[in-house]
């Protein structure tokens, strides 16, 4: 019952007017972002960061949870009318909601992607408010040896789970931790890895490692591929509802999808890709319409729609619960919490409910709106897609560039975000993933400092450390997160089962 009024406390901070009018522009932004191919809910927020120092903490993560869930929402839009997926989580539902549209059922496609995404955010943001008190509760106990472990979890599912070769992935992971430790060390106060530029001492901001990263990089890989870019947009043609036997057949794929969406997307590392992709394999295998599949069947459209939301507030449990982030957007969000001076955790529970759970009520409300605002607004998202591609990367640029000057006045910064952001092109050209190198940034300072404090606690004693009953524990999550991908395809490949055999493989979340 005390959640359940904890709860109520949030409805009272996200009701107020101030709150509900970063709610809706949060769900406005998101779902527009969503539909334009490319632009996702990390790149937003990274965008927004340095627009936002002057709002008050609670407003600011109100409109990002809002961002969070409408990119989601947003993203299937282009996958079912251009066959184009505003986000990669989206992939799996260019599948059969293409091939809907292509057979007149775009409308059907559409609201079965709205419902779906709105019984899932509605699912995973409950299983939130319950999953992320539990951890909290379990947290408190923790010390620094086991949030070390916890982090090299976050790290390794990450690295197996990125959708990429492995050597590619734990480069990735390795550049994104050594970039993290560049500047001055806290304990000793030695500089490393700035190789004499003073400009580098502080150490690379993780609000420019975003901007780098996802948003520059998205602009160079824009103008790099220009000419190969072809679009065929399908019109919305017949009904704008579903049968009731689209209905029914999409009820059973939205509660699955809700549940296997947001237990994956618990996982640190496991992203809304990952979760669309398993999700849409189970319905193929449950499913009686079999042959429909890559044919338009819609339960290719509920269940993976369901499941990418529903990740979303998975992905929110490690963050609010533990103050580790589980993908790309939920660490722009942790360097978020870290400007405004706050911690999330065990402790910001106590000293911040209002942030906590007015952000926990907002996400319901914000389901609620973009209902509202996807069914009968559709065709004006639609319209989104014919603005001018040079005009709309121009002004991201534009805004990155402002928004990272803004933050120190620091000319250099912008050699770093460019620098990033060429880094960035050069990783999308020869499919690297981007997650674990932010991840890395975010978390290399973090288990640094956790294992320093560890060891510190077992006089010095790595193996002791290591021996902990918790943290060997934890540690023997994180290898087998590490073989499981490999065990699953090997066994996928003996089998002859392509769906395991290509397990974790889809492009990156």
């Amino acid at each position: 019952m005390e959640i359940f009024g904890s709860l109520l406390g949030g409805f009272a901070t996200a009701l107020s007017p101030v709150n509900l009018l970063y709610a809706g522009i949060g769900v406005v932004l998101g779902t527009a972002i969503g539909v334009l191919p490319g632009i996702g809910p990390a790149l937003t927020i990274s965008l927004l960061l340095p627009i936002t120092f002057s709002l008050d903490p609670v407003a600011a993560f109100i409109m990002f949870g809002g961002i969070y869930y409408g990119a989601m929402y947003g993203g299937s839009t282009t996958s079912i009318l251009v066959n184009a997926p505003g986000e990669s989580a989206s992939v799996v539902t260019a599948l059969d909601g293409y091939q809907m549209a292509k057979n007149g059922r775009a409308g059907a496609a559409l609201a079965t992607s709205a419902i779906g995404s709105f019984v899932a955010g509605t699912l995973a943001t409950l299983g939130l408010m319950i999953f992320a008190t539990i951890l909290v509760q379990q947290a408190v106990k923790l010390g620094p040896p086991e949030y070390f472990a916890i982090m090299i979890v976050a790290l390794s599912a990450v690295t197996s789970l990125s959708g990429t070769s492995a050597p590619k992935a734990v480069f990735a992971t390795l550049l994104g931790l050594a970039l993290g430790l560049i500047g001055l060390d806290n304990q000793t106060g030695q500089l490393r890895l700035t190789y004499g530029i003073d400009a580098l001492e502080e150490g690379i901001d993780v609000v420019l490692g975003a901007i780098g990263l996802f948003a520059l990089s998205e602009v160079f890989w824009y103008a790099a591929t220009l000419r190969s870019q072809e679009e065929h947009r399908e019109t919305i043609r017949g009904s704008v509802w579903m049968t009731g036997d689209e209905f029914r057949r999409s009820v059973p794929a939205w509660l699955r999808g809700s549940g296997i969406g947001f237990f994956i997307g618990a996982l640190p590392g496991a992203g809304a890709t990952v979760a669309s992709f398993i999700s849409y394999a189970v319905e193929k295998r449950v499913s009686k319409h079999k042959a429909q599949f890559g044919k338009g069947a819609i339960e290719g459209v509920a269940a993976p729609e369901a499941a990418n939301n529903a990740a979303a507030g998975g992905h929110l449990v490690p963050l609010l619960g533990l103050g580790i982030p589980g993908s790309g957007t939920t660490a722009v969000m942790l360097a978020a919490f870290q400007i405004y001076g706050l911690q999330p955790g065990p402790l910001l529970f106590s000293t911040r409910p209002d942030l906590v759970w007015g952000l926990i009520a907002s996400l319901y409300i914000a389901n609620v709106m973009l209902l509202v605002l996807n069914l009968p607004l559709v065709g004006i998202w639609v319209k989104l897609l014919d603005i001018p591609k040079p005009l709309l990367f121009a002004g991201i640029t534009v805004i990155s560039a402002v928004g990272v000057y803004s933050l120190n006045r620091n000319a250099f910064d912008l050699v770093v975000v460019f620098v990033l952001g060429v880094m960035g092109f050069l990783m999308k050209r020869y499919e690297f993933p981007l997650a674990p190198v932010i991840l890395g940034i975010v978390l290399g300072p973090l288990i640094d400092n956790n294992l320093r404090r560890g060891m510190i606690m077992t006089d010095g004693n790595f193996i002791t450390l290591l021996t902990r009953p918790g943290t060997a524990a934890i540690l023997a999550v994180a290898v087998l997160f590490l073989v499981l991908p490999f065990a699953v395809r090997l066994y996928g490949r003996a089998r002859g089962r392509k769906d395991l055999a290509t397990f974790a493989e889809a492009p990156e979340g």
